[in-house]
């Protein structure tokens, strides 16, 4: 506390007894403040334009020995640059200052008295003592911030404070008049960067070898001032002969002068930068940077926590030309090469070369560009597609198998070519490549309506886009919302709520329920369009379930009255009966009906219970047999666990079991079930027990009845719903057997054509005979004419025989 209330004590009457300068607009040093004042804060390379601007203004022989002092020091960057180009401006506008004859004055000699110039000396000791109080409590205050840094980084810190201080007070006696230069006392030996242990030497011989014959000698340095030893004025000191370099005088490492961040108008701090006869090379290290520190905390910074140098940049407006280095710095016998006032003007041809080179570079980087954003969606698609096939495969497709398909899937054509169906039902069951799985449903859908020769019922807005159908509105909006979270929940790709699996599945939904109003939405709906789109895009998935419903006839159990799943159960307990009558005879005991269980299974094609791995190999099947393989893998599943099915003697033990524990199958057991599938055929039985309950039903109703009115007229009104129903079935079969008699007609007309056209090609091929017959009459009769006897008798054996 006593150190700062001294400082605060010495500046308060340094700032009582400092007398204004004689200053003018036209000073030379108050031109370099103003130029001090823009380059202040910027970034190197934008100072470093500032000075090239105001270098601009010089005449040739100032920026040639400019150019000449800063490529002597050969700078690392744009700051050391700019920082040995301002040092040089100082020298130079110095220079100036003492022969500026100030605005509304007359040039006269400026004649400093022994007293006055005493008295302006003990006031700059005073400044100077202040200013190191005050470096040494910033630096004081840095180490005490930076406590949680080690004992001897502190202890290092603060013995090079001191030392530092007593090296700036040693400084203090070079200062002199406004007039005076400031800089003619300092060492000649040129400074490198800070904290740099170069060879002093080196650069000591190099700067003496480079000084004319009229370079006024130096001589020794002058002893520190400190606090007992005041200092003296430059005037009275003698001058002494220059000393050479011997190995006891050799120049020690100088520690570099504390720089102040005034200009140097306003300011007679000494500046390291400010020497004549040297030229400082300040690296990106300096201390002189847009944030004020002292130089004593900058070494404490940078030796407690070392600060990464940003690369400077180039900048590529130059005033002027460069100069040629001849040779290295070392030693006293390089010289340095001429000095080109100009830059060469480049010429038309050389533009357009470069213009050019410009231009095939942008479309390079524009190419560059464009490919990269293709990897990148490339790898985005892959990664999605990596998170959608995230199952176990049931059934391992080999190597072979897998060229197999892809040969197929690689058909021109394909959409028009009709394969072999043993073929086809060989690569099924021999397995499916999961990565080409949504390609390979799609080339089944493709198959099996080639195979189809009877158009299928299709919606009346059949024909709008996809595109189109999101931008409408649906009402069933609300019910899709709410089984969006209950669609594949364990699923990565389904788990995000409202991510992209969320989002696809509604947009898919929504398009169907627009496209088909009579079904609409429906519970189970979401877990079939939820397996195509993991496999495949909206737009192919939206185009499969199309397919699935209307070509496959799924869209038939969806309806509101669910008079299809209805038979679906019964066709179902029939096919129990009949295949295994024990297991039927143990579920009919406890009351257990299909509906009960298998509900689920047709609604969402094994979806909602089952692992993936099973479901897709459902839809394998599905897509190549039809909506009865959902009948098979039932019959399969229940046929294979009938054994532990029967192990159970209560409803709630079956149910349970059929709905939780049959689900999680072995893989084996999956497989099996898929083989099985793949070689039953129950297609007849399936059409012979729905007739079967049109039967029952009919029967049932004409039937004595013990119910009462209202009973019966609702009794009523639902057979009459029923017979509506059935009666909208008959018509569209009707129609589809229009339709059949039209394709056939059509088959029969073209077959007639065809005939007919084989008749008259027959008929031109017996009138080009009978003309070829007489022909060789003609022949015969000429040859018999001219005296040849039958020349060639095979011949006429062959034409006799073919008569």
């Amino acid at each position: 506390m006593l150190t700062l209330k001294q400082a605060f004590s010495v500046a308060a009457l340094q700032q009582n007894s400092r007398t204004q300068s004689q200053q003018c607009d036209g000073c030379p040093l108050q031109q370099l403040h103003k130029l001090c004042d823009r380059i202040e804060g910027l970034h190197p390379s934008k100072a470093k334009l500032e000075l090239q601007k105001h270098l601009a203004g010089l005449d040739n022989q100032e920026q040639a020995a400019v150019f000449e002092s800063t490529m002597k020091a050969r700078p690392k960057s744009d700051q050391e640059e700019n920082e040995l180009i301002v040092s040089c401006l100082r020298r130079m506008y110095e220079d100036r200052q003492k022969t500026h004859t100030h605005n509304g004055q007359t040039k006269k000699d400026v004649v400093v008295n022994a007293e006055s110039s005493a008295s302006s000396s003990r006031v700059r000791l005073e400044e100077f003592k202040t200013r190191a109080k005050r470096s040494l409590t910033e630096s004081l205050e840095g180490i005490w911030k930076g406590g949680n840094k080690s004992k001897s980084q502190r202890e290092n810190s603060e013995g090079e404070s001191n030392s530092s201080s007593s090296t700036t007070l040693s400084s203090t006696h070079q200062e002199t008049s406004l007039q005076e230069p400031l800089c003619s006392l300092l060492p000649s030996s040129p400074l490198r960067s800070h904290n740099s242990t170069g060879d002093l030497k080196h650069l000591e011989g190099s700067d003496r070898g480079q000084e004319g014959p009229e370079s006024p000698p130096q001589g020794f340095r002058r002893r520190a001032s400190t606090i007992s030893h005041s200092p003296m004025l430059s005037s009275s000191e003698p001058s002494l002969p220059p000393l050479q370099p011997t190995a006891a005088n050799k120049p020690k490492l100088v520690r570099h002068y504390s720089v102040s961040t005034d200009s140097p108008h306003q300011s007679n701090d000494v500046a390291a930068l400010s020497s004549p006869g040297a030229v400082c090379v300040v690296g990106d290290d300096s201390p002189l940077r847009n944030r004020r520190h002292s130089w004593r905390q900058q070494i404490f910074l940078r030796v407690a926590t070392p600060q990464k140098g940003t690369d400077a940049k180039e900048s590529t407006l130059e005033v002027g030309s460069r100069m040629a280095l001849g040779g290295g710095v070392g030693g006293g016998d390089k010289t340095l090469g001429a000095v080109p006032e100009e830059r060469r003007k480049r010429s038309g041809a050389e533009l357009r070369e470069l213009w050019r080179k410009a231009i095939l570079q942008q479309i390079l980087l524009l190419r560059m560009e464009k490919e990269n954003q293709k990897l990148q969606a490339s790898e985005s698609d892959l990664q999605c597609k990596r998170l959608k096939l995230d199952y176990e495969e049931i059934t391992p497709c080999l190597k072979d198998v897998t060229l197999v398909w892809e040969r197929m899937l690689g058909t021109a054509g394909r959409a028009k070519v009709r394969f072999d169906i043993d073929e086809i039902h060989g690569a099924v069951g021999q397995g499916v490549p999961r990565q080409h799985r949504g390609e390979i449903w799609k080339f089944l859908s493709e198959q099996y309506l080639l195979r189809q020769e009877v158009p299928s019922a299709k919606p009346p807005n059949n024909d709008t886009p996809y595109k189109e159908l999101l931008k409408q509105l649906t009402s069933q909006q609300h019910a899709i919302l709410i089984d969006l979270g209950r669609t594949f929940p364990t699923h990565p790709y389904f788990s995000a709520q409202l991510g992209a699996g969320q989002l696809s599945l509604y947009n898919l939904l929504k398009a169907y329920s627009l496209l088909d109003p009579e079904v609409g939405y429906c519970q189970g709906l979401s877990f079939v369009a939820g397996v195509l789109l993991l496999h495949m895009s909206e737009e192919d998935a939206f185009h499969m379930l199309k397919f699935l419903m209307y070509d496959m006839g799924l869209r038939k159990q969806y309806r509101p009255d669910m008079i299809i799943l209805q038979i679906q159960m019964y066709q179902l307990s029939r096919l129990l009966h009949d295949y295994h009558r024990e297991l039927y005879s143990h579920l009919e005991l406890y009351e257990i009906g299909p509906s009960l269980y298998a509900a689920p299974w047709f609604l969402t094609a094994f979806a909602s219970h089952f692992p993936l791995g099973f479901v897709a190999r459902v839809f394998d099947m599905l897509f190549l047999q039809g909506s009865e393989v959902i009948f098979k893998v039932a019959l399969s599943l229940l046929g294979s666990h009938k054994p532990l099915i029967l192990q159970h003697d209560n409803l709630e033990a079956i149910v349970e079991f059929i709905k939780t524990t049959l689900p999680n199958l072995g893989l084996v057991q999956m497989e099996k079930t898929i083989n099985q599938v793949s070689e039953m055929d129950i297609s007849k039985q399936l059409q012979a027990y729905e007739v079967e309950y049109h039967v029952l039903q009919d029967e049932l109703l004409d039937g004595p009845s013990t119910l009462s009115q209202s009973q019966r007229a609702a009794q009523l009104e639902k057979t009459n719903g029923s017979l509506r129903q059935q009666n909208l079935d008959l018509l569209e079969e009707l129609q589809v057997a229009h339709a059949k008699i039209r394709c056939l007609e059509t088959r029969v007309d073209g077959l007639v054509n065809r005939e007919a056209e084989l008749q008259s090609q027959v008929k031109t091929l017996q009138q080009e005979r009978t003309d070829l017959q007489q022909t060789v009459c003609k022949l015969r009769d000429l040859l018999s004419s001219l005296g040849i006897s039958n020349p060639c008798p095979d011949h006429q054996i062959l034409t006799n025989n073919n008569q």
